[in-house]
């Protein structure tokens, strides 16, 4: 099984693919953790925002894997706790799909690409910077997954 984050967005700060790429490494050999950026449209005055997003749904659905069960970060999905995050892998795991987690722009993800997401789930209700999104994330895989493998990271 193979972890994909999918993110419009490149050239992050320094710390941010620092922190990524920590939990990155603590990864098992079985469960990669791999980060796959796709350029942000560039924000153009006069240009839809609808149509902004639908370019970057494109780009985003031509890097996505052949097969992979596809999970939209969004604010109206469904909340995880640790413990439920870890039991949806192991789900996921049995299924045999890798997994892609898509990570939308500045302005979000299109409605088209949402309607077509396997899942929807949320990290937090708070509005997150984009950048700490890919860092969060990472980290609650690789939480969940320690918890999975009977690791002592996660404390309850």
């Amino acid at each position: 099984m193979k972890f994909w984050v999918m993110a419009v967005g490149t050239k992050m700060p320094a710390w941010v693919t620092e922190a990524y790429s920590e939990f990155a490494k603590r990864m098992p050999r079985e469960m990669p953790l791999e980060l796959l950026e796709v350029k942000a449209e560039p924000r153009a005055e006069g240009k839809p925002v609808e149509a902004m997003m639908a370019a970057e749904a494109q780009r985003l659905r031509a890097a996505l894997p052949a097969r992979c069960r596809r999970i939209v970060l969004d604010e109206r999905g469904s909340e995880l706790t640790t413990r439920n995050l870890a039991e949806r892998i192991q789900r996921w795991m049995s299924e045999g799909d890798d997994i892609a987690f898509i990570i939308g722009g500045p302005d979000g993800l299109s409605a088209e690409l949402k309607a077509e997401a396997d899942e929807k789930v949320r990290l937090s209700g708070l509005t997150l910077p984009h950048a700490m999104v890919r860092v969060l994330l990472a980290e609650a895989i690789y939480r969940s997954v320690s918890v999975i493998r009977g690791h002592p990271y996660h404390r309850e």
